[in-house]
């Protein structure tokens, strides 16, 4: 690990955690650290790829805090999966984080690898997808949320997502030959939007039921400790929802910083643009953190600004998947949008700044703020970077 004093906090897919992980954290309090960094990574195959991720991240602290800070650092650990740029997830990864799927992740394996030309194997894999996610018939009868991609007739969802692919791209379609088998290039994509939306549940559920409470009980007993979250992808959905599982009156959480976060640009709202009588998910929590909730977003992150956009729509809207389709590559519709890939929206006197704003000025001491980091992070996993580390201490009010 590149910096000391680091604890490791962990939590399984329901968000609990092992004994003793909060006392781990008030003896960092009792040892004098004052400011408490706190890092979730997205998804990630292993844990020891999440612990490289956190010590990559943390490097250049110790030469950004100002004479006297004493920090401490503590990555947080959650059984995710890979979110890279490449079109499918991994299958090692895939089995890591649903061991009890391990004969349904093979299969699908199989069908993307022969990428069969038939109807028939696309039904097979539409099936598949929804005994991967556990979506039923029954399910559906009932109500319940699920994601029409997940519903609707597999050829259809799977050639939407390839058209998806090659606007993103630009590779013509003739590269992946003629009939039905190019549409297997929408079906990695389709096997990559159920994972996320196994992983969004699961990021929630840790956030809300593991982070939130932790936090809560280390407050009581260390209340001058001033916690940092900061999250990635993912992560930065767990650390938004454990500001909703923070017990009442806790208020541990000095800053939040989000990057490329992987859930709605209006989780914060209290009206959605195009639905006044509801809110966003995370509506008015920015007001429990005693200073800003910062949200670094990148027009260069093609997962959020096109894909997770698609899944969105797919899993939220009543359109037919022929009317997605014909406005796939049209005007932007703002609904779906993600805070990753343009920050926070409607909220009013929500602060939106440059990076280069925010290094030299630091930012806003409290409420929303969005920060545009295109100029260093290129892609979705781009968040090596010294700058964001940057960010962090400018929201934390500890740098130099």
């Amino acid at each position: 690990m590149s910096v000391e004093p680091y604890r490791e906090i962990t939590f399984d897919k329901d968000g609990d955690g092992p004994p003793g992980q909060a006392s781990e954290l008030v003896a960092l309090a009792r040892r004098g650290v004052r400011d408490l960094v706190v890092f979730a990574h997205g998804w990630n195959s292993s844990p020891s790829g999440a612990t490289r991720l956190c010590s990559d991240f943390f490097a250049p602290f110790p030469g950004l805090l100002a004479p006297g800070v004493e920090a401490g650092y503590a990555g947080l650990v959650w059984p995710s999966m890979m979110f890279t740029d490449e079109p499918v997830p991994d299958y090692r990864a895939l089995v890591t984080v649903l061991p009890e799927k391990e004969r349904v992740i093979g299969s699908l394996t199989d069908l993307l690898d022969a990428a069969p030309a038939t109807e028939a194997a696309f039904d097979e894999f539409g099936a598949l997808l929804r005994e991967l996610t556990d979506v039923r018939g029954e399910s559906v009868a009932a109500g319940e949320p699920v994601p029409e991609f997940l519903v609707a007739d597999p050829l259809a969802v799977c050639a939407l997502f390839t058209a998806a692919a090659e606007g993103v791209d630009g590779v013509p379609a003739q590269a992946f030959g003629g009939g039905l088998g190019r549409y297997w290039k929408g079906a990695r994509e389709a096997l990559r939007q159920a994972t996320y939306y196994l992983m969004k549940k699961r990021a929630g559920q840790v956030g809300e039921h593991g982070l939130g409470p932790l936090l809560g009980q280390v407050a009581r007993a260390a209340p001058g400790l001033r916690v940092h979250l900061v999250g990635h992808s993912m992560g930065a959905r767990l650390v938004a929802y454990a500001l909703r599982g923070l017990p009442a009156g806790a208020r541990p959480v000095a800053s939040v910083t989000l990057l490329q976060g992987a859930f709605s640009h209006y989780a914060f709202a209290a009206r959605l643009p195009h639905d006044p009588g509801r809110s966003g998910a995370l509506r008015d929590l920015q007001n429990r953190v005693r200073g800003p909730v910062v949200a670094c977003h990148s027009r260069h992150d093609t997962a959020l600004g096109v894909m997770y956009p698609l899944a969105s729509r797919l899993a939220n809207d009543s359109d037919s998947l022929t009317r997605a389709a014909a406005e796939l590559l049209g005007t932007d519709d703002p609904r779906w949008g993600a805070i990753g890939h343009d920050g926070v929206q409607a909220v009013p006197g929500a602060a939106r700044l440059s990076l280069a704003e925010a290094l030299r000025a630091g930012v806003p001491a409290s409420g929303c703020v969005s920060v545009d980091t295109a100029e260093v992070v290129r892609s979705h996993s781009d968040i090596r970077r010294s700058e964001l580390a940057e960010v962090v201490v400018a929201a934390a009010r500890t740098g130099r």
